[in-house]
């Protein structure tokens, strides 16, 4: 054993060892941090989603009781505050008839009907607020819709059925949407399966056959390929029938046939020859008819165009058939018969693009307003455009044929009004059954009454009210309406 020396040895005493001690860990294992760390995650996932929830309840809690029936509605009004849809209410407590014209295109909550104002924007007229709870105030969705118009033009139709489509050209707003059968909402549907055939349907949105209405998309498809001059100088003749390449005969409305004819003269008698020689001339090859017919929206040889919307409403694509150029089936469809088939509101649609000579139209809108249940009101039709459907050379040119048709054949029907016009009758086969629908389209350009149209009319006989008439009918009441200003909203009208 070592020495230690004695304090009193009088040697220096040796110095104490110093042990170095590392330093205290006390930081949690690298696992704990991990776990604080997903749980600090977890915590402000949780706080994100309760902040997302409490959105999703105020904002929208009133679509989520709309779609579970649990809420009371709101109402629909026309332009003026008419109304056109009233849930608050039994809709029983309006005079009878009061819905009569327009039930298949604002519909109710019943679900009977898909494709109406009222089911394609429910979460809209919910009366519920995650805040001020369920009735707390009347919720009010107002269209653009004319009443009085509307109801002017179901009692011109008198007996027969039919439709008429129109709206402002120059803002986009729809007026007429009127349909005929029409479902009265107001007294239920325990008589459905005796109801007659389309009433739950708004025609207006239907495609049809077309008839001669289809020229205006032929000559269009000309305009384009060969220029506005050179089709207008066209001739050809016409003795009552005309039989193509292929040995089909195309037959004229009149036996004894027009005779030669210019453009002009030939789309006011909606000469069929005259356009099937047009459709077999070097002057329109297929391939441009094919091109046009697609950019204007129609599906061709089953290829797939978009439907068009209007505020959640559908309106399927126009469609036709076209193989052969010289075949009967062919020219027969671009002459608006065979497989060709147009809505209503897809040809007023195209008659909007003539009368603003652009090629481009407005696109129609049939929500104006809609006032919430704490009593504030957004302003929901805006004036946008469509695509172009076809040049501004082709548009101008098919509204100075139109408008010279109006004027020297409707001056004593529509004289007072500046309008173009193009008629067509189409022959139907449908079960079993053959008839004629009586078809006019077509635009008025007067400051006070800028609308554009079709309308229909089923089965006409020549006993009864002439398209042109309707037609009438329908300017008449719009123009003393002053259709010419946007509509206001009720509220602010009242000075709410």
């Amino acid at each position: 054993m070592p020495k230690v020396p004695s304090p009193y040895s009088g040697q220096p005493a040796q110095q104490p060892r110093i042990i170095q001690v590392p330093p205290l860990d006390v930081s949690p294992p690298r696992s704990m941090r991990r776990a604080g760390r997903g749980t600090a995650l977890l915590i402000a996932a949780f706080l994100l989603a309760l902040v997302y929830l409490v959105y999703v309840l105020v904002t929208r809690s009133a679509f989520y009781m709309a779609k579970s029936g649990q809420t009371g509605y709101g109402r629909v009004t026309d332009r003026n505050g008419d109304v056109l849809f009233d849930g608050t209410k039994p809709m029983s407590d309006y005079e009878a008839g009061h819905f009569a014209d327009v039930g298949n295109l604002i519909g109710d909550t019943s679900g009977q009907m898909s494709n109406t104002v009222v089911s394609k924007n429910i979460e809209l007229l919910a009366n519920y607020s995650f805040l001020y709870g369920k009735n707390s105030g009347t919720v009010t969705l107002q269209t653009t819709i004319s009443h009085k118009a509307t109801r002017a033009c179901y009692n011109a139709l008198g007996s027969k059925n039919g439709t008429v489509a129109a709206y402002n050209w120059k803002t986009g707003e729809m007026l007429v949407c009127m349909s005929k059968p029409c479902v009265d909402p107001a007294l239920g549907y325990d008589n459905i399966e005796n109801m007659p055939s389309g009433s739950l349907l708004c025609k207006a949105f239907a495609p049809t056959v077309p008839g001669s209405t289809q020229k205006v998309s032929t000559l269009i498809a000309a305009y384009e390929h060969s220029g506005v001059d050179a089709v207008n100088a066209l001739e050809f003749t016409c003795e009552g029938s005309w039989v193509n390449a292929s040995g089909g005969k195309i037959n004229c409305h009149n036996p004894y046939g027009h005779g030669t004819q210019k453009l002009n003269e030939a789309f006011a008698n909606s000469c069929n020859p005259y356009f099937a020689q047009l459709v077999q001339s070097r002057m329109l090859p297929l391939s441009a008819v094919i091109e046009t017919y697609t950019n204007m929206g129609y599906s061709v040889n089953g290829q797939k165009a978009e439907p068009l919307l209007m505020n959640g409403l559908t309106i399927p694509a126009a469609s036709a058939t076209l193989t052969d150029d010289t075949q009967f089936e062919t020219q027969w469809g671009c002459l608006g018969q065979g497989k060709t088939l147009v809505s209503p509101f897809q040809l007023m649609l195209w008659q909007g693009a003539i009368a603003d000579g652009s090629g481009s139209a407005v696109q129609p809108y049939i929500l104006a307003s809609h006032t919430d249940i704490e009593n504030r009101v957004t302003q929901l039709g805006t004036t946008a455009r469509t695509k172009p459907f076809f040049t501004q050379a082709a548009a101008q040119g098919v509204k100075a044929v139109e408008t010279d048709n109006a004027a020297k054949h409707y001056y004593v029907s529509l004289g007072e009004y500046t309008c173009g016009v193009k008629s067509g009758t189409a022959q139907i086969r449908q079960e079993g059954k053959e008839y004629e629908n009586s078809l006019l389209t077509g635009f008025c350009l007067d400051d006070d009454c800028p609308v554009a149209f079709c309308v229909m009319i089923e089965e006409r006989t020549g006993n009864d009210i002439s398209n042109a008439q309707l037609a009438k009918v329908l300017l008449d009441a719009l123009r003393s309406e002053g259709i010419a200003k946007k509509a206001v909203p009720a509220s602010t009208a009242a000075g709410s």
